[in-house]
C-alpha cells in the first residue's frame, strides 16, 4: 500500500517507493527513467508486435529487470504514439495531394481499446 502517514505528520521520511508528495496529501508517481539498453528491447519488441501480454511481458520484465506494469505502460504509451505518428503521416500525404482532411473525421481515434488511453509512466 501507500505509505499516508507524512499526511498525518507522524513521520518525517515522507513516502516510500516509488511515489513523492507533492503537498498536503497528495501523491505524484515519480517518472521511469528507462536505461538505453531497456528503450532499445521495448523498441524491438514493439517491431515484432504491438501487443506485449501474458507471460511474454512478464519474461520481458525480468529480463530488463523492470515491473510487469512499467512494460505494459511503456507499451500502451508507444501505441498511442504509433498512432499519433500514423495518423500525422496520413495528414502529410494527403495535404502532399492538396487533400485535407479535418482530424474530427478520422475514425481511427475512435477505435483507441480504453486501456490504450492511459498516458501514465511508471
Amino acid at each position: 500500500g501507500l505509505d499516508l502517514s507524512h499526511c498525518v505528520g507522524t513521520s518525517s521520511l515522507g513516502p516510500t517507493g516509488p511515489w513523492r508528495s507533492g503537498g498536503p496529501c497528495k501523491m505524484k508517481r515519480v517518472r521511469t527513467v528507462f536505461k538505453p539498453e531497456q528503450l532499445e528491447r521495448l523498441e524491438q519488441e514493439f517491431l515484432k508486435q504491438q501487443y506485449m501480454v501474458g507471460t511474454e511481458r512478464v519474461d520481458l520484465a525480468a529480463t530488463l529487470h523492470l515491473t510487469e506494469t512499467q512494460v505494459k505502460v511503456w507499451f500502451q504509451n508507444r501505441r498511442i504514439k504509433w498512432r499519433k505518428q500514423s495518423m500525422e503521416q496520413k495528414a502529410a500525404k494527403l495535404s502532399q495531394f492538396g487533400v485535407i482532411q479535418p482530424a474530427s473525421a478520422d475514425s481511427t481515434a475512435s477505435k483507441d481499446h480504453e486501456e490504450d488511453t492511459v498516458d501514465v509512466e511508471l
